[in-house]
């Protein structure tokens, strides 16, 4: 009984929304040329009780002849349409408001409509093909941050007529939520079978659901709220990340496995969502470094909160190291320019006008993409991009892991579906295997400064992966989120070489020979393998550059 009472709740939907839109109108279209559906008539209603209750006017027509003059309208919802329902005029109309920045809502049949125009096609995202019998089934929400979908529990099991689409939209479309198959009789897309999706076309936004063939659908509050964060996204009154997204992995939907807390505080786990409580801490992804990527995250605030995202740091269990070390994409309400949400925390301020207009307010939920090209940063908040930063600074790096920050007492921020696709190493990263096909390693896989350079036999951990990045007299070489380092800055035959917090000093610049050394300018002297020695934990320090085996390093990824 306690189960099925707490899946009741699950399903129960959040507030419509947490702050009255702005007023605006909506044009609702249900014309048929062909089947026509019994639920019409719910579905007006069910919008005008919406537009009643959510500060938008409804205008519901079947006369195609509205479409001579849409200026007025924020968005227009196609209600369960069917065949040809615009002429070559009202197309014209139509496709121009869309362009301009006007939005559509295509409901359930939509997709069974206007089969011999292309824009539509475009538009709507996929044409109907087949349905089976009406039955319930599970659908999987693939993003629960869209205004459509934050309310629904990660599978939504309802009754409805489940279409096959002629084309998978996920190309064109960003998919919002998929079928389960395997959970209902006739279903014929198979493992990808969107359900709902949303996109952007020129000015305009689309947004599109499979759901609503029955009148059952249109009292259910969850279906409802599902329609109405539709309507309110292509009405502009809400934003959200509708590009195409494929090709990432999951660093968090629901399991923490390969997470750390890092000091004070803790995240709640519950409705596979992260909840921020007191600090400050760091909640750091730990399993792994990562050099270039695209990092994807959804977060709300809710109310004047402060959190951000790390990237760039070493491992720690100090929270404080990835502030000395890495970068800090801030989420404030409230506080200055270089310190506020969609900032590279003081270093580099947000576009404030692209930030203010991308944003989401306190209650509602965000996306953020953080965009890591090597030492390139770009910053998109709900598709948008915001920010555009540029590490010049070497005792820093873009390169390294990611976390969350817990705040402190009294800062809640909530994160979803962290999800990460890396991009292949604009950075070299790899191993540099030298004397006795052994690598480069750091002693122990330490991550103390001083802690001893030497050879070992490659085994493909973290100890042994380098990352190599370009500067104006040579090149940083970090291992473990720290560089590697000429004791003391000495120039003399024999200086020991280490890890070293990344400084910017001559001691941590290393240039590439054209006969496979690396040579250190400041000392003049090479990277070598003390004595030639080719056993595990043989010392590796600097000496005069003789070319000989010993020097010689080649980067294999």
């Amino acid at each position: 009984m306690i189960g099925k009472l707490l899946a009741a709740l699950l399903l129960v939907p959040a507030p419509a929304a947490v702050a009255a839109d702005a007023s605006y109108d909506v044009l609702v279209f249900s014309r048929t040329a062909g089947f026509r559906h019994d639920s019409i008539a719910a579905g007006t209603q069910a919008i005008r009780e919406l537009g009643a209750a959510n500060n938008f006017t409804v205008t519901a027509t079947e006369d195609p002849a509205a479409f001579a003059d849409l200026s007025s309208y924020e968005a227009v919802v196609f209600l369960n349409t069917t065949g040809d329902v615009l002429n070559d005029v009202q197309q014209t109309a139509f496709e121009s408001y869309v362009r301009a920045g006007g939005g559509y809502v295509g409901v359930h049949s939509a997709a069974d409509t206007e089969y011999d125009w292309p824009f539509y096609g475009e538009l709507v995202g996929a044409w109907f093909a087949s349905h089976p019998a009406i039955q319930p089934a599970d659908v999987v929400l693939e993003d629960r941050a869209h205004a459509a979908t934050s309310h629904l529990p990660q599978r939504w099991n309802r009754t409805d007529e489940w279409y096959n689409y002629r084309t998978n939209p996920r190309s064109t479309a960003h998919v919002l939520a998929s079928l389960d198959e395997s959970t209902y009789t006739g279903g014929g897309m198979g493992a990808d079978h969107p359900h709902a999706w949303c996109k952007t076309l020129d000015g305009g936004r689309s947004f599109y659901t499979g759901g609503g063939h029955t009148i059952e659908s249109y009292a259910d509050p969850a279906f409802r709220n599902h329609l109405l964060g539709g309507i309110r996204y292509a009405a502009k009154r809400t934003n959200a990340d509708c590009r195409p997204e494929t090709g990432y992995t999951p660093l968090y939907n629901g399991s923490t496995t390969g997470w750390s807390q890092a000091g004070p505080g803790a995240f709640t786990n519950q409705d596979a969502t992260l909840t921020s409580i007191g600090g400050m801490g760091l909640f750091w992804y730990s399993a792994k470094q990562f050099t270039s990527y695209s990092l994807k995250l959804d977060w709300k605030m809710s109310g004047d909160d402060n959190s951000g995202v790390f990237v760039g740091f070493p491992p720690s269990d100090d929270p404080w190291s990835a502030v000395d070390n890495g970068y800090e994409i801030q989420i404030d309400a409230t506080d200055a320019d270089d310190r506020t949400t969609g900032s590279v925390y003081t270093f580099q301020a947000a576009d404030l006008a692209a930030r203010d207009a991308a944003l989401n307010p306190p209650g509602e939920w965000n996306t953020y993409e953080l965009l890591v090209e090597g030492e390139h940063l770009q910053i998109f908040l709900n598709g948008v991009k915001i920010n555009d930063f540029t590490n010049t600074n070497p005792a820093r790096s873009l390169a390294g892991h990611i976390g969350i920050q817990n705040h402190g007492t009294g800062d809640e921020v909530a994160f979803r579906n962290i999800r990460i696709k890396e991009l292949g190493s604009q950075v070299p990263v790899g191993h540099f295997v030298g004397l006795a096909d052994k690598c480069l390693d750091v002693s122990g896989a330490g991550t103390a400064d001083g802690t001893k350079i030497q050879l070992w036999t490659c085994n493909g951990t973290a100890a042994q992966r380098w990352t190599v990045t370009p500067g104006a007299t040579g090149s940083t070489v970090k291992a473990l989120g720290k560089c590697l380092d000429v004791a003391g800055g000495g120039t003399a035959n024999g200086t020991k070489a280490q890890l070293w917090t990344c400084n910017g000093t001559g001691a941590q610049v290393w240039a590439a020979q054209a006969d496979g050394t690396l040579r250190n300018p400041q000392s003049g002297r090479c990277l070598d393998v003390s004595g030639s020695g080719t056993a595990d934990g043989q010392q590796v320090h600097i000496w005069d550059c003789t070319g000989a085996a010993n020097q010689k390093w080649r980067l294999v990824a």
